[in-house]
């Protein structure tokens, strides 16, 4: 019996062995497999890190559940982290994970400079240039510039050459017609008083009186110096410490040239333009500190475009504005310079000794009438006495005495 029992057990195993080798162990290349076991995979991972809560690296494809895990707080702010490079230089705090980094600056223009706020769709900065009060706008005589005036010249705006120093528009693009102009609230708004502007003319001339004529006139008159004389930079040093800007006085051709001679080095309709310009540097290098040219005579020069156009050519090219003294019928100067683009003013009033007071009267009521209003004197010791005492009644008058160059750049008023 014993033995018959192992034997059948032997032939049960071996049954076994032998079903499980055909299942698993088919008995040639092309036969099918006896059955066929298929393992589920789970859903592949979210993109999260592969190490899990355990620190265990799965392998791809598989998962593993474990007890749901409570959210951690959030996170307070860390220290500041630097913006992402390419977004500026200021360290601003950023905590992690946060999305919206500062906004990178506005990109330079054409000219290097930045943008503006409203050409790039922008909040609009505060400008950096202080407002003008309107309640400063007071009639009277403008005391908003300094006295004295900054010193000269500015080294930027020299050129030098043979003649001497001539000016020249900056690096940066000063110019001479702003940097030595006297500094007025008044050039900066429109509204407010009417401006009356001055030119006292006829110095630094053939039979001029000296430079001390001035004294006492109010420091917003502008003052025009000629070329000719000693000591005429001491003229103009003294004026601008005083308070006046000044403009050069250029001598051009008259009608009844020679018979009555402006001076040398006068600018002529029958020289060739290269010999008018050598005169004119010669004229531009005798001193420094002016604002721009105006002319001295003129009658013939003025109305000649072919003549007068090369010489307001280099006015703008070399930084100033040019003031047509309004004595010269007929003159071009006023459209070429439009042309030309060039800063300038005709003289609207001539203020005559024999009729100032009419003339000023005229002044006064030019500037109601358009804004602002430019007269041109002559240098003499009454006229200058009655321009002063004139000055004093402009506030009643609900007038404001500016320089030139303000009532130049003044916003016409409706």
């Amino acid at each position: 019996m014993k033995a018959l029992a192992v034997a059948a057990g032997i032939v049960f195993w071996t049954l076994v062995l032998g079903v499980a080798v055909l299942m698993f162990f088919p008995s040639g290349k092309d036969s099918e497999p006896a059955a066929v076991v298929q393992i589920d995979k789970s859903p592949p991972p979210s993109e999260a890190p592969r190490g899990n809560t355990r620190g265990v690296d799965l392998p791809p494809g598989f998962s593993v559940t474990g007890p749901a895990v409570a959210p951690k707080p959030p996170q307070r702010p860390g220290a500041p982290i630097l913006a992402p490079p390419g977004q500026g230089t200021t360290m601003m705090p950023v905590t992690p994970g946060q999305l919206n980094a500062p906004p990178p600056p506005p990109p330079p223009g054409p000219s290097g400079a930045l943008e503006s706020p409203e050409r790039l769709g922008t909040a609009q900065t505060p400008s950096a240039e202080p407002k003008v009060a309107m309640a400063a706008l007071t009639a009277g005589i403008d005391r908003t510039g300094s006295v004295p005036l900054s010193s000269v010249p500015v080294p930027a705006l020299v050129e030098e050459s043979p003649y001497g120093p001539l000016p020249k528009i900056a690096i940066d693009g000063r110019r001479a017609a702003e940097v030595y102009a006297r500094p007025s609230d008044y050039a900066k708004v429109a509204g407010g008083p009417p401006r009356v502007a001055v030119l006292l003319s006829g110095l630094g001339v053939p039979g001029a009186p000296d430079g001390d004529v001035i004294k006492g006139l109010p420091p917003p008159v502008s003052i025009a110096f000629g070329a000719y004389g000693r000591g005429v930079q001491e003229w103009v040093t003294q004026a601008r410490a005083e308070g006046h800007e000044v403009l050069l006085a250029i001598p051009l051709e008259p009608n009844d040239y020679p018979a009555e001679d402006p001076g040398p080095h006068t600018l002529l309709t029958t020289l060739p333009t290269d010999e008018n310009i050598k005169r004119l540097q010669w004229l531009m290098s005798r001193y420094t500190g002016y604002i721009g040219i105006t002319n001295y005579m003129g009658a013939k020069f003025e109305t000649v475009p072919a003549s007068l156009r090369p010489v307001l050519e280099e006015a703008k090219r070399r930084g100033l504005i040019y003031l047509d003294d309004g004595r010269v019928e007929g003159s071009v100067a006023g459209q070429i310079a439009e042309e030309l683009e060039l800063e300038h003013a005709t003289v609207h009033v001539l203020l005559e000794a024999g009729s100032l007071d009419k003339a000023l009267a005229e002044l006064e009521a030019a500037a109601r009438s358009q804004g602002a209003a430019i007269g041109v004197a002559k240098a003499e010791s009454a006229t200058v006495k009655q321009i002063a005492e004139w000055a004093g009644s402009l506030e009643d008058k609900g007038l404001v005495l500016v320089p030139v160059s303000t009532a130049l750049r003044s916003p016409r008023q409706s």
